[in-house]
């Protein structure tokens, strides 16, 4: 799994230039550019011009950028892909994927251009179906990364809204094991009351605790919260150094574990710090860069 930042994804409407215009200064790590339910039917095609052009225009530094067409059953797919491509967009967001065949067929369209031969294929994790084939989904070609549509999903299963979240833990963590599994970046999914700050943070909390990169978004007000939560604190980086540092003295004696703070240190704890400060590295470059 790459360690580029994945910590904030806001969704923008495709339709709305001025939006993905401001969206070249916001301290998003990533933007989904919406094709898809944030356009109305009658400003689709508008959508795709004015998006190709945003895209071709460039300007937006190191965020990760994502397209979220349309799925294939709407028909609209294929005009959207044809639209975007010349600009060759760094990946693509499939709707409501289903199983491997649905990656497969983007994969296969995609091939056929040359501008999207590098182009990726995140998945959007939103059905029930969806959430059981995670592991099929998951190592199909082209894939770089879940994002969950927890609102889908939720009225898919009839759950209600809880804050714990607990009717969505299973396919939250279905998903994520699944994306884990084959590398790819998992990001959670959107909290509805854009105002109410202090809920955004807990479940960003709880999509943090649970393993998600990151959290989508549905308004620049939730970026700093997401940034923050989902940013190693300074007492993790701190703690990463010296077990890191402590392990290494402990192998030049010869030992397989070291010991910090009172805890036993192994390699897999290693693996874990390693992490952690190749992700504050990311973030700190990102920022200088974007």
């Amino acid at each position: 799994m790459e360690h580029r930042p994945f910590r904030s994804v806001l969704y923008i409407p495709a339709s709305r230039a001025r939006a993905m215009d401001k969206a070249r200064t916001l301290p998003a790590d990533a933007v989904i550019f919406d094709l898809e339910d944030a356009v109305a039917p009658t400003e689709k095609v508008a959508a795709r011009t004015t998006l190709a052009e945003t895209l071709a225009e460039g300007g937006f530094g190191a965020r990760a950028l994502l397209v979220r067409i349309n799925g294939f059953e709407s028909g609209w797919a294929e005009d959207d892909l044809a639209a975007v491509a010349p600009a060759r967009p760094e990946a693509v967001l499939l709707p409501k994927v289903n199983g491997a065949a649905d990656v497969e067929a983007l994969a296969r369209l995609l091939d056929s251009r040359p501008e999207t031969a590098e182009t990726r294929i995140w998945a959007m994790m939103e059905t029930p179906r969806g959430a059981l084939n995670a592991g099929e989904i998951a190592a199909a070609p082209r894939m770089a990364g879940f994002v969950l549509g927890t609102n889908d999903l939720a009225k898919d299963l009839g759950a209600r809204f809880r804050a714990d979240r607990l009717p969505l833990m299973g396919a939250l963590q279905l998903c994520l094991m699944a994306a884990r599994a084959e590398g790819l970046v998992a990001v959670d999914g959107v909290y509805n009351a854009f105002k109410d700050l202090d809920g955004l943070r807990a479940e960003c909390e709880q999509g943090r605790d649970l393993g998600f990169d990151g959290k989508t978004l549905i308004h620049p007000d939730q970026l700093a919260v997401a940034n923050a939560v989902f940013a190693p604190a300074e007492a993790e980086t701190d703690l990463a150094r010296r077990q890191i540092a402590a392990f290494e003295e402990a192998q030049a004696r010869g030992e397989g574990i070291a010991v910090v703070d009172g805890r036993i240190v192994e390699n897999l704890h290693i693996v874990t710090a390693r992490r952690t400060l190749a992700l504050a590295a990311a973030i700190d470059a990102m920022g200088e860069a974007s």
